[in-house]
């Protein structure tokens, strides 16, 4: 494996288990579980205006990886997308690069 999927690969995992811990961090403390976490997205101005942010750069990544995915009929490249709205894009991207880096 080079270096540099190395560096995917790893910028991937931390993409899924950074934000999860903070994510599961607030959600335990304040008890109020997943809608708790979706309303506090929206708290605020600043708040909101991340999310949007994030919202359509997880398009804009789905959208490219589509399109390559067809393109290069390279299928397993699909695992991006779930992982990019389940997780974030903090791991979708670096494990689309990885997977893509092949």
């Amino acid at each position: 494996m080079t270096p540099i999927r190395v560096i995917y690969l790893a910028l991937a995992l931390w993409g899924a288990v950074h934000p999860m811990y903070w994510f599961v961090t607030y959600m335990r403390e304040t008890g109020t579980g997943l809608s708790g976490l979706i309303g506090a997205w929206y708290v605020n101005a600043s708040t909101t205006g991340l999310t949007w942010d994030l919202t359509i750069a997880a398009i804009a990544l789905t959208v490219w990886v589509v399109t390559e995915t067809v393109k290069r009929k390279s299928w397993i490249n699909l695992l991006a997308i779930p992982a990019t709205f389940c997780i974030g894009v903090s791991c979708g991207l670096p494990l689309y690069l990885f997977l893509r880096s092949r």
